[in-house]
């Protein structure tokens, strides 16, 4: 509903403007501000001023005298604060809005667009367990795939796999040169990663302290895994695919506990066994740009403002892993409508000179898009290091089960639902509050931001915290279950045999909604759809993650002013069922963008 009332006020605003003969390329359409009374607002008058010659307020009300809103179907008045235009929106907004989302369990997610997007993230070098820092990538990502799901994209998560660099080489190496009896340490936990790096760690200690003489011999030894993958030798491919594989199936179980899963885990090496390297690299000494100094060839990419020269080609005709990329990347071109990646803040100058080399190569890099992330940190002394290894995510998530569970055991005295948990409830909870407080933490920052990660904030149930707006659905699940057990029609819950819900069978009446906080809530259960819209378009789930502080905030306010099994009659307790319904409806399905769990109970 907020979505074609925005529209509506956008056609109405540029007719008025150009009835008046005045621009309408920036109609300044925003949320207004918190003290306003109105559902959006237009700061065009600001913009338009010095074209006409008068102060804001006087042209803001020039504007809103010519806007016409008798064709609308959810505008119902236009006036002005100020500077600011303002659009009011009608009872049919509210009651449409009560009747989709009151029975949609989809609520929010937008009609399909009939267009691809691959969305690559995490894609951490296979050489052991998966590190806190890191952490953010996969987080981020799983949530940029479920946004551009929700908005109406067919979305397919890929990981790309580095398996044909030097560091696998390595690994591949020492992995065949080593035994058990040789490592220095037991694996930190009972899982292949775990295991396996010891054996990358102890080939990386024997190079650094090893004789001369010794290194040349590993060095030998590593340089012809690296020619055997680069001239296609198959026994090469099955050597280091044996490290590879094994140490990705511990990451993905690692990684499944956020969770983050994906479609497609897509080998480096697929593009050097197809020919696409190659042609990549032929097409690129071709073209003006290429140079060949210091024996390789380069690309000078001054024109688009990088000063850094791309290397594409070794002196020895070895690729490098940005050429890959390339071809990588065109293959995505090839088989999606767009191509979504998401990359650490030292990967900035990469995606720069890979977005330049794919235009200089002749592809619409409008298809493009990049979501560029700093690290996370921890406060020193909040969590314990293994030697050798750093904080890993197995650890972080294992901490912070432990800690979601103390918190729910100390909170079951305060609990307002009169269930009985068992063992298994609070083990549930704590999965679910303790993994979605590490996401939402991590996910509800801006992404090119540090964060540091503060368990007191992550875990507060009164800030807001994923505790936070987790409680909110639990309340909703707890109201519609107390109304259903009293034999009571629930918008959601109560269907006939083919599962549908008709709300008018309800006697639902939104004009029953007589308190401010009902139908605040019912405004911020509107805007869902166009923040998702927004969001998507922005590639920004973080403001996904603001809108459920909003959401929370609005709630709560419902919460305290309108009782609703006990409401004064029947029409308003079923008003307001039908208001929880939406809200819970909403509520889950923002929590699902972001990859954060809605419980039913806390």
């Amino acid at each position: 509903m907020f979505r074609q009332f925005r529209s509506e006020v956008e056609a109405a605003l540029a007719d008025a403007l150009g009835s008046l003969d005045l621009p309408t390329d920036d109609l300044g359409i925003e949320r207004p501000p918190d003290d306003m009374d109105a559902t959006l607002a237009s700061s065009v008058a600001f913009r338009l001023a010095g074209e006409v010659g008068d102060a804001p307020p006087n042209v803001a009300a020039t504007v809103a005298e010519a806007v016409s809103v008798e064709s609308a179907d959810y505008v119902a008045s236009v006036d002005t604060a100020g500077p600011y235009v303002n659009f009011h929106a009608n009872e049919r907004y509210l009651t449409d809005t009560l009747d989709a989302a009151a029975v949609d369990a989809d609520y929010g997610a937008l009609p399909d667009r009939d267009t691809s997007v691959v969305v690559e993230h995490t894609s951490a070098n296979p050489t052991g367990p998966v590190h806190v820092g890191r952490a953010r990538n996969p987080i981020v990502g799983d949530a940029v795939a479920n946004l551009m799901e929700y908005a109406g994209y067919d979305v397919d998560r890929h990981y790309y796999v580095n398996d044909a660099g030097r560091q696998m080489a390595v690994f591949t190496w020492a992995y065949e040169r080593f035994d058990e009896a040789d490592l220095d340490e037991a694996p930190a936990r009972d899982r292949a990663e775990y295991d396996l790096v010891r054996y990358y760690r102890k080939g990386n200690a024997f190079l650094e302290a090893a004789d001369d003489d010794a290194v040349a011999a590993a060095e030998e030894e590593i340089q012809s895994i690296l020619q055997g993958l680069e001239a296609g030798d198959e026994e090469t491919y099955e050597r280091v695919g044996e490290v590879v594989d094994t140490v990705l199936g511990g990451m993905k179980a690692c990684l499944g506990r956020l969770p983050a899963e994906f479609d497609e885990f897509v080998k480096e090496t697929r593009f050097m066994r197809d020919g696409s390297t190659d042609d990549i690299a032929a097409r690129l000494k071709e073209t003006d740009q290429a140079v060949y100094e210091e024996d390789a060839w380069q690309l000078e990419l001054d024109e688009w403002g990088i000063d850094k020269n791309l290397v594409f080609l070794r002196s020895d005709d070895t690729s490098l892993y940005t050429t890959r990329d390339l071809a990588h990347h065109e293959w995505k071109f090839d088989n999606y409508d767009r191509a979504v990646t998401v990359l650490g803040e030292d990967h900035k100058l990469q995606a720069d000179q890979l977005g330049a080399t794919l235009e200089l190569l002749g592809n619409d890099t409008d298809r493009l898009g990049h979501v560029i992330y700093s690290y996370v940190n921890l406060p020193d002394g909040k969590m314990s290091t293994r030697q050798g290894t750093g904080v890993m995510l197995d650890d972080l998530l294992d901490e912070a089960i432990d800690r979601a569970r103390e918190a729910v055991e100390s909170r079951m005295d305060d609990r307002i639902r009169d269930d009985d948990l068992t063992e298994t409830d609070v083990e549930r909870i704590a999965h679910q509050v303790g993994i979605g407080a590490v996401r939402y933490d991590i996910v509800s920052k801006q992404p090119a931001k540090a964060i540091t990660f503060e368990w007191e904030d992550a875990l507060d149930f009164e800030a807001q915290s994923a505790p936070f707006v987790q409680y909110v659905h639990a309340r909703c699940a707890g109201i519609l279950d107390e109304a259903a057990a009293k034999g009571i029609d629930v918008p959601g819950v109560t269907a006939d045999a083919d599962g549908d819900v008709d709300l008018d069978a309800l006697d639902v009446n939104a004009d029953a909604l007589e308190t401010e906080a009902a139908r605040d809530l019912l405004r911020e259960v509107a805007r869902f759809p166009a923040a998702i819209e927004e969001a998507a378009d922005d590639l920004e789930p973080h403001t996904i993650a603001t809108f459920t502080r909003e959401f929370a905030d609005a709630y709560n306010a419902f919460y305290r002013e309108c009782p609703v099994v006990t409401a004064e009659t029947d029409e308003l307790r079923d008003a307001r069922l039908a208001v929880v319904a939406a809200a819970k409806h909403t509520m889950a399905n923002a929590l699902d963008v972001l990859g954060v769990e809605a419980p039913e109970s806390m």
